[in-house]
């Protein structure tokens, strides 16, 4: 029993191990996407902002507050004339403020659009107790 058994030590894996760390360094990582785009992925992409944009925006708003479109989220129609007023009145304030410096097409177009949202106002419904108290 003079026989000493060999140990076989596999010296391969280490060699393995360590063209693996050298090919992980030679690629480039993956980028990820901005912070915005991981924050949300399902996020629509956004158009350019613009004046008509905006505006139309807040008109939504207003056909919403007006009762005349349901809350896209809740799918309620709601009529709230104090908001309604705010942004009718919002929406006048900017074409005031931005008289000369937009286009004709887009003054003429808030125009008709102001003069749409306030018609709508004015024939809003009166709540009951104002149409109460406008009688006594």
């Amino acid at each position: 029993m003079s026989e000493e058994k060999k140990i076989i030590i596999d010296e391969d894996w280490k060699s393995q191990v360590e063209a693996e760390k050298a090919a992980a360094k030679s690629t480039k990582p993956e980028e990820s996407p901005p912070a915005d785009e991981q924050a949300f992925p399902t996020d629509p992409p956004m158009p350019p902002a613009s004046f008509t944009i905006l505006i139309s925006t807040l008109a939504t708003e207003a056909m919403m507050a007006l009762g005349q479109m349901p809350h896209p989220v809740t799918g309620e129609v709601m009529s709230r004339p104090n908001q309604a007023k705010y942004l009718i009145d919002t929406i006048g304030m900017l074409k005031e403020k931005t008289a000369g410096n937009v286009t004709a097409e887009e003054t003429s177009g808030v125009e008709e659009l102001l003069h749409s949202l306030r018609m709508a106002y004015v024939s809003m419904p009166k709540p009951a107790n104002e149409s109460n108290a406008a009688n006594s």
